[in-house]
């Protein structure tokens, strides 16, 4: 007897599955935490809560759309079908239980924890890089070598816990942090020009792809030296030579018009909040904010902003909708720039009442993506309107 197939619309391809539950787990996530940090809520947690945060965060929402948008490009680079059906939700499922066993570390061994945790993106690496491998795309190579990146800075996050190493956790969280931008950043030259002249009539967005290498190349050199811990001088200069760098090549691609298009002014935004973030880098490194506003415009701004505007544009694209995001959609929008400016400019404006600022800040990050959730749930679990697959 032949094995059932599942054949649902959600698992047809990977960015119906991920991005339902990156929305999902985005919620559930900065509420358990939201609770956690109040004291309102006390757990059992093979992470210290502070590590459980960002871990989740960064290896959980954050590696969900990437897997979602990885396993979707995948497909349109080589012609060949990616995972879906039962290896699908045998992944998707790998990913939840990695977010779940650790509150069960009084019944669990934490090797056993670890290793669940861990498994997941070398296996989303073998996936993505069966397609690339049949067909010969061997450029695209490159984002296998992130993902397996990402599964060491991982791996140095559970040595530390496991007591294998002293103080590997915060270099493991800087690399993985790093490896998230350095593919948004590789990504939005791909596709910031292309979405532009797709979305506005009679634009010709500049590609510079020396301007795109330097940009890159710097950008990679800070988050390098964050990693190892340096600071000083050369960090200064550094991170205000990123900024230059990423914002030339922005202005290459922007043009006025893109305000009128929701679509297109989050992705803007999202990648303003990444050059803000190497602006805090420089001030942090001088001493003159905490090093904590510049992760954070890097990850609520940056990463936050980016990923919901991603999720939505590529959900529309993928299930053969017209480019155009509701009203309820770009207010969305707006509540998640909401957050990052009340998780990193206000604070650094009136620290005083930072208490304040993340209260605001929760309560719009949740109503983002409660209306994300809202509205591209039945996007997401049917199939497409034009009747193609996928």
């Amino acid at each position: 007897m032949s094995k059932q197939t599942i054949n649902y619309p959600i698992f047809a391809l990977g960015f119906r599955a991920f991005f339902a539950l990156a929305g999902l787990f985005a919620l559930i996530l900065i509420t358990l935490w939201s609770s956690i940090f109040d004291g309102s809520l006390i757990t059992d947690n093979y992470f210290p809560n502070t590590y459980w945060h960002a871990h989740e965060m960064l290896l959980g929402y954050s590696i969900a759309v990437i897997a979602g948008f990885l396993l979707t490009a995948v497909k349109n680079w080589t012609g060949i079908q990616t995972v879906q059906g039962n290896q699908l939700a045998g992944l998707c499922l790998l990913w939840i239980y990695g977010r779940v066993v650790p509150f069960y570390s009084e019944l669990l061994p934490d090797v056993l924890i670890a290793l669940i945790d861990f498994a997941f993106l070398p296996t989303l690496a073998y996936f993505v890089a069966k397609p690339i491998l049949k067909s010969g795309n061997y450029k695209n190579l490159f984002f296998i070598a992130l993902l397996l990146l990402m599964a060491l800075g991982n791996a140095l996050i559970h040595a530390e816990i496991l007591g294998i190493s002293n103080s590997s956790a915060w270099m493991g969280l800087n690399l993985v942090i790093a490896i998230i931008l350095m593919i948004i950043l590789v990504i939005a030259g791909r596709v910031f020009p292309f979405f532009t002249e797709r979305g506005l009539k009679g634009v010709m967005a500049i590609r510079n792809p020396v301007l795109d290498g330097l940009a890159i190349a710097i950008s990679a050199l800070v988050f390098g030296l964050l990693i190892f811990d340096s600071n000083g001088l050369f960090l200064t200069v550094c991170a205000v030579l990123a900024v230059v760098a990423n914002f030339v090549r922005v202005a290459g691609w922007y043009v006025q018009r893109i305000w009128y298009v929701p679509l297109l002014w989050v992705l803007y935004l999202g990648y303003g909040w990444i050059m803000l973030g190497f602006v805090f880098v420089a001030l942090s490194s001088i001493s003159l904010v905490q090093p904590s506003l510049a992760i954070h415009a890097f990850t609520v701004g940056g990463i936050g902003v980016l990923t919901l505007g991603m999720m939505a544009r590529v959900s529309l694209g993928h299930t053969g909708r017209v480019m155009k995001a509701s009203n309820t959609i770009a207010i969305a929008f707006a509540l998640i720039n909401v957050a990052a400016i009340f998780r990193v400019l206000m604070p650094a404006l009136l620290p005083d009442w930072y208490g304040s600022f993340l209260v605001v800040s929760t309560y719009s990050w949740l109503a983002a993506f409660s209306l994300f959730i809202f509205i591209y749930t039945p996007i997401l679990s049917t199939a497409r309107i034009d009747g193609q697959a996928g």
